[in-house]
C-alpha cells in the first residue's frame, strides 16, 4: 500500500453520500464529479395548488355553516376574558294606567241646558194657551221633516219633496187637534196624494223610490204627532200631554242612567250598541214608577194600578221608537239627524221615542179614563 491511499477520500457509493476517510478505499464505478453531484440533488416537493388560501377560507366557512346547522354556537364573542359583553340594561315597563271612567258620548252641560230650555217653552205654552201648544207641536214636525228629507237626499240620493210633507204635515196636526182621528186620517191621505203628484214635475228617474220615501215621513213624524194634539183635546189635555212627555223623559233617563251604570249585557248591538238590557230594565222601573205617580195625582179617574200599565207600555214603545231611529240612522251612516241642539242632535233625536209613544198613551188613556 502506498502513502497517497492515507487520509484520501473514499468514492461515494452513490450521489449524495460521503464515506469519512477510515472507511478504505472505495468500491469501483464511475468517477464521482461533484458538478453532477449537485445537478442532481433531488429538490423539495411543494405542492401545486395555486388558490390553497382561499380553498382553507372556503372550508372554514364551510365548517362554520355546517356547525350552526347541527346547533353548534359560532366562534364569535370577545378575545379576552376582560372583554365581557355587559348585559343590556332592562327596559322599565310603564306604569299601568288608572282605570278611566265610563264617561257619556254627549255633552251632558249642554244637553241639560237645551232640555231645561225646552221643557219651559213647552209647559208655558201648554198650560197657557192650548193652541199656541199645538203651533209648537207644528213647527217640531216641519224641522224634523226637513232633517229626515236632507239626511235621505244627502246619504241615498232620494229626493222626497219637502214642501208638500212640510204644509200636509202641518195641516195634519191641525186638523187632528180640531176634527180629532177622522181629521188626521184625512189630512194624512191628501199629503201622501200630494207627494205623488209633486213628484210629477221632475224626472222619472228614481220616482218611486222618492214618493215612497216622502209617503213614509209622513206617516212617521206629523201622523204620529197628531196623536199629541188629540190627547189635548180632552178636558183634562194638558195633564194627559204632560203625562206623556214625563213619562217618557223617565222612560229614557231611566235607561240611560242604569245601563251607564250597571250596563254589561247588550240589548240590540248590531241596532244600538250602546244599549243594554239592564237600561230596558231601569227604563221599564222608572217608567212604571212615573206612571203609578201620575195616573194617581194627575189624571182625573185614574188608579195607580193604571199607572203601571202605562208605564210598562210606554218604557216598550219609547225603546223601540229609539231603535227604530237608530236603525234608520245606521243605514244612513250618521250619528244625528241634525245639530241643531246641542248635546242632543237634531229635532227627530229628540222624537224618536216620543213619535211612537204618542199613540200608545192617547190609547191607553182613552180606554181606562174615556177620551175625556
Amino acid at each position: 500500500m502506498n502513502d497517497s491511499s492515507w487520509g484520501a477520500p473514499q468514492r461515494a457509493r452513490y450521489v449524495g453520500e460521503w464515506l469519512p476517510p477510515d472507511q478504505g478505499p472505495a468500491p469501483a464505478g464511475p468517477a464521482y464529479d461533484e458538478h453532477d453531484a449537485q445537478q442532481t440533488r433531488p429538490m423539495p416537493i411543494v405542492p401545486d395548488f395555486p388558490d390553497a388560501g382561499r380553498d382553507a377560507e372556503d372550508r372554514n366557512d364551510r365548517d362554520e355553516r355546517n356547525d350552526l346547522d347541527r346547533g353548534a354556537a359560532p366562534l364569535s364573542g370577545p378575545l379576552f376574558r376582560d372583554e365581557i359583553p355587559q348585559e343590556p340594561m332592562p327596559t322599565p315597563e310603564p306604569a299601568p294606567e288608572p282605570p278611566q271612567r265610563k264617561r257619556a258620548g254627549r255633552d251632558l252641560r249642554a244637553a241639560i241646558g237645551v232640555g231645561v230650555g225646552l221643557g219651559a217653552v213647552i209647559v208655558a205654552s201648554l198650560f197657557i194657551v192650548k193652541a199656541v201648544f199645538v203651533g209648537v207641536i207644528a213647527v217640531a214636525v216641519v224641522v224634523g221633516l226637513w232633517e229626515l228629507t236632507s239626511r235621505l237626499e244627502e246619504r241615498k240620493q232620494i229626493k222626497a219633496p219637502l214642501v208638500p210633507l212640510a204644509v200636509g204635515g202641518a195641516a195634519m196636526i191641525v186638523a187632528g187637534y180640531v176634527r180629532g182621528a177622522e181629521g188626521a186620517w184625512v189630512a194624512m191621505a191628501l199629503t201622501a196624494l200630494a207627494v205623488l203628484v209633486w213628484r210629477m214635475t221632475e224626472p222619472p228617474e228614481g220616482y218611486l223610490k222618492d214618493v215612497t220615501a216622502g209617503v213614509f215621513a209622513a206617516f212617521y213624524v206629523p201622523f204620529l204627532a197628531t196623536f199629541v194634539a188629540m190627547m189635548l183635546t180632552a178636558d183634562d189635555g194638558a195633564e194627559r200631554v204632560l203625562m206623556f212627555l214625563v213619562l217618557t223623559v223617565v222612560s229614557d233617563t231611566g235607561a240611560y242612567a242604569v245601563g251607564w251604570r250597571f250596563g254589561k249585557h247588550k240589548l240590540a248591538p248590531r241596532i244600538s250598541p250602546g244599549k243594554t238590557r239592564e237600561g230596558l230594565l231601569g227604563a221599564v222601573t222608572f217608567a212604571m214608577a212615573a206612571g203609578a205617580l201620575c195616573m194617581q195625582f194627575l189624571i182625573d179617574g185614574g188608579t195607580w194600578w193604571q199607572g203601571l200599565l202605562l208605564g210598562f207600555a210606554v218604557a216598550a214603545s219609547a225603546t223601540l221608537g229609539d231603535l227604530g231611529e237608530s236603525m234608520i240612522k245606521r243605514d244612513l251612516g250618521i250619528k244625528d239627524m241634525g245639530t241643531l241642539l246641542p248635546g242632543h242632535g237634531g229635532i227627530m233625536d229628540r222624537l224618536d221615542s216620543l213619535l211612537p209613544t204618542a199613540p200608545v198613551v192617547w190609547l191607553l188613556l182613552v180606554i181606562f179614563v174615556g177620551s175625556g
